[in-house]
């Protein structure tokens, strides 16, 4: 028996304030087992430059959004900015039931609702703190994307965000992204093998019992 095809997949959440490196976290992971897909958000904002519909995000009208929401087809939503963001249910599901895991880049909204979800109980959680606000700030700064407004708004909602790292499972401070990342792996790699994340193991052991009883004849 191959107990790693029977192996359900897990939810992987990664959650943090803006800039404190879960983004660059979630690519490595992404680099480091190839078979661990990224959660394709749904979201109502306008695409940026380079963005491709069904890659990057699916972007819905807030019509459709609110329609897949009340149909039971998001597995978690927000309001962000001013745009709805969630997780479409069904392609997460085939995932978990194929054996493989899927990454959720998402805050602490969403990773509350994906807990409560009836998928909960396979769902692995790490918060990332940065070493500091200082240095927070410096990453946002240093990235150039935003303009000092966001960046504002940004450093603001840092603190709510950061608040809530008590509710999660693991919680690593990014002082060092490789360091960081090593540790990340060493979760991922031993929640992989919960009892309760290798359902194979109960017909591997009726099969020891088996073995066990006939040697005794």
């Amino acid at each position: 028996m191959n107990l790693h095809l029977s192996r359900r997949g897990l939810l992987i959440i990664l959650s943090s304030p803006s800039g404190a490196g879960k983004s660059t976290l979630a690519k490595r992971l992404i680099a480091w087992d190839p078979t661990l897909s990224f959660s394709v958000s749904a979201t109502t904002r306008a695409p940026r430059p380079g963005e491709v519909d069904g890659k990057d995000y699916t972007f819905l009208s807030e019509t459709a959004f609110r329609e897949l929401v009340g149909t039971g087809g998001m597995l978690e939503h927000a309001h962000v900015f001013g745009n709805f963001y969630g997780s479409p249910v069904a392609p997460v599901q085939a995932a978990i039931t194929a054996g493989r895991d899927v990454l959720f880049d998402i805050d602490w909204q969403g990773a509350q609702q994906i807990r409560n979800s009836d998928l909960g109980k396979h769902t692995l959680s790490v918060f990332i703190l940065p070493p500091s606000i200082r240095e927070l700030r410096r990453r946002l700064e240093s990235r150039g994307q935003d303009t000092a407004e966001t960046i504002g708004k940004r450093m603001q909602k840092s603190w709510d965000e950061i608040s809530h790292w008590d509710s999660y499972d693991y919680v690593l401070v990014n002082e060092d992204i490789d360091e960081t990342e090593a540790q990340l792996k060493c979760i991922v790699s031993a929640e992989r093998l919960r009892r309760a994340q290798q359902p194979g193991l109960q017909g591997h052991v009726r099969g020891l019992q088996q073995e066990f009883e006939e040697d005794k004849l």
